[in-house]
């Protein structure tokens, strides 16, 4: 397991859900390639309602219901890794939003005996 603690970076990536990449969720894809590259981690988040540069909103209430709402990935490793990781984000990504902020990892661990 990698060693990670201290000063580090969180990449956080907003699309719709229905984004696609070769027919496949754009989310997706965008995690095989952090794992590939070996990001510290990655977490996708489905939001419940949300907008964006559209100023649409996307919900999941029953009255209105979007079959694009919102995602979330985020991952965190050093800057160094994040930052030569947004290349490949930003081949994928064409709507929505990227953003990275400096964060402090107070602890970072995972199962023993977890295989790959």
């Amino acid at each position: 397991m990698k060693e990670l603690t201290g000063k580090a970076v969180m990449l956080t990536i907003a699309i719709g859900e229905s984004d696609q990449y070769h027919h496949h969720p754009l989310y997706s894809e965008i995690v095989a390639r952090a794992h590939n590259a070996a990001i510290a981690g990655a977490t996708v988040t489905r939001g419940i309602e949300g907008f964006g540069a559209s100023n649409h909103i996307h919900t999941s209430r029953v009255l209105s219901l979007s079959s694009d709402l919102p995602v979330v990935i985020s991952m965190i490793d050093t800057a160094e890794k994040i930052n030569s990781f947004i290349p490949s984000v930003l081949e994928l990504v064409s709507e929505g939003i990227v953003t990275t902020q400096e964060i402090e990892v107070v602890l970072y661990g995972g199962r023993k005996n977890e295989t790959a």
